[in-house]
């Protein structure tokens, strides 16, 4: 009762006066107003949220945008975020003005409060340490000739995953696909994380540390309003946080400790399930900038294990979540399939197996997995972006500090103006004489889709998760035959997990096309 108590003190002492300040601000000269958007209070956010829920943001924004327009403001708490919902709009901020909206917003309070620091490649703010992060991430381990380095692994994983497909296409039940491309993923990422082709256990225990501590990151969703009042409310809920990512921590650390004393040692006790090289080598000797001292220092172990699970959490769910969704969509649309698989045929003829090499002479392949990344992009939403000073845009201003900056990727992969029956699912568009013919996925010459964002923060793993989409993709539907289970259709419902996924996961009779 004395915590409410406070609760009801503050705001009854602080939403006078934010209302005054919020019209002071809307009456003021138009080129120092914020976009427009529904009234609110900074500390309580928009009161439309009394009523509506923050994961009905989507619908929330396009009956919004009828009303303000392509720009608009919303608060969530304590949080001002500026949507952007026009491609042409993302087009100017994004590539046109990319150094000026390519920071970070600061950290909420709810990290000060967790203790956790800016320290990996997305949280860490627009400057001399990101390019050094990002630079070593993009030239020592997405470079193609990088790449290729993970052959062997590429081909491990398909073999486990085509194995338990194989084992559970024998039974009578229909097979639920997410959790095998899920571990199939996963277990790729962490063979270029730490170098060696682990067994089942290892990656597995790494798997649930990895994933327990996301799931409960979730719960701390709580500290977004009032958060110096939260910590006490729910200072247990702090105390798990910390207890998961020390068990992080005790998983990771023996894997990384293992790479150093191989790197020690002249790499000369090498097996013959470990890489030459993987991104925690990357990472032992890499100096980055201190802004403390102002000179360059060595990343610490807890540095590096952030950077190793972004690495890990970055690639998996996205990858495994769009995976997913396509072959949601050649199940639903067999004569997609069909025409895949004869594409296929033509190419490989009596292969057991789709090589890497043959991937680029399958253009209906690429168009097949560019549609999945067009109609179900993983993540509606890029990760928030900052501007690096106060900006005017259309004559509204977006500051530099206390606002997020946020692009709707589904207004723009499906806008209508640029795509014939956006919701349709048709790879056609994507080949010669289709509207997406030229598209250019960067977003760098004209903004027709960006599910892997635009600008200088856009994902450095594009060509990697392209890799792994069209040569997964093609050794699934070149393997088994993917049927709708009898009597039911593919339900592609939407829910936000870590990313938009299916909310009734696929079903699928796989059926083996050869011995």
């Amino acid at each position: 009762m004395e915590v409410w108590s406070l609760i009801l003190l503050c705001l009854s002492l602080y939403l006078p006066l934010a209302f005054l300040l919020h019209r002071k601000q809307r009456s003021g000269p138009p080129h120092l107003r914020l976009p427009p958007g529904p009234p609110a209070f900074p500390l309580v956010g928009n009161l439309l949220w009394l009523r509506r829920s923050v994961s009905d943001i989507e619908p929330i924004l396009r009956s919004l945008r009828a009303r303000y327009g392509p720009l608009l403001t919303l608060h969530i708490g304590s949080r001002r975020t500026i949507f952007v919902v026009d491609r042409a709009l993302a087009h100017k901020l994004l590539v046109q003005s990319g150094a000026a909206f390519a920071d970070r917003p600061l950290a909420q309070p709810i990290n000060r409060l967790l203790g956790s620091r800016e320290v990996d490649i997305n949280g860490t703010p627009y400057g001399p340490r990101w390019r050094v992060l990002r630079r070593n991430l993009t030239a020592e381990i997405l470079h193609p000739s990088r790449v290729r380095l993970y052959g062997q692994g590429r081909d491990k994983v398909l073999s486990i995953l085509l194995g338990e497909l194989r084992r559970r296409a024998g039974t009578e039940e229909p097979v639920v696909v997410v959790e095998c491309f899920q571990y199939a993923m996963f277990c790729l990422l962490v063979f270029m994380c730490f170098g060696e082709i682990l067994d089942e256990k290892a990656i597995r225990e790494i798997e649930k540390a990895q994933r327990d501590f996301l799931l409960y990151v979730v719960k701390l969703n709580v500290f977004i309003f009032l958060p110096w009042i939260a910590q006490w409310v729910f200072r247990n809920r702090r105390k798990r946080f910390l207890e998961l990512r020390q068990k992080q921590e005790d998983v990771l650390i023996p894997l990384i400790r293992a790479r150093r004393g191989l790197r020690d040692e002249g790499r000369k006790n090498r097996g013959d399930n470990s890489f030459q090289y993987c991104y925690v080598d990357s990472l032992l000797d890499l100096e980055v900038p201190d802004n403390k001292s102002g000179r360059t220092k060595k990343l610490t172990d807890e540095e590096i294990i952030s950077l190793c699970s972004e690495f890990l959490n970055a690639g998996t769910d996205t990858t495994s979540t769009a995976l997913q969704w396509i072959m949601a969509n050649l199940v639903k649309h067999q004569p997609v399939q069909a025409k895949l698989f004869d594409e296929i045929s033509d190419v490989v003829g009596d292969a057991r197996e789709v090589s890497e090499e043959d991937l680029g002479k399958l253009p209906y392949l690429k168009a097949v997995v560019l549609e999945g990344l067009r109609r179900h992009p993983p993540g509606h939403f890029v990760l928030p972006h900052a501007a690096t000073e106060d900006a005017t845009v259309d004559g509204y201003v977006i500051p530099s500090t206390a606002t997020t900056l946020n692009f709707m990727v589904t207004e723009i992969n499906w806008d209508a103006k640029v795509w014939e029956d956006p919701m349709e699912f048709r790879p056609e568009r994507f080949l010669p004489g289709g509207e997406g013919a030229d598209v250019d996925i960067t977003g760098s010459r004209d903004m027709m889709m960006m599910p892997f964002g635009a600008g200088r923060r856009i994902c450095p793993g594009i060509g990697l998760a392209m890799l792994h989409l069209e040569f997964f993709v093609a050794n699934l539907v070149w393997a088994f035959e993917w049927k709708p289970v009898d009597g039911g259709e593919v339900d592609l419902t939407e829910t936000l997990a870590f990313t938009v996924v299916m909310k009734n996961p696929l079903r699928a009779c796989v059926v083996p096309r050869r011995s």
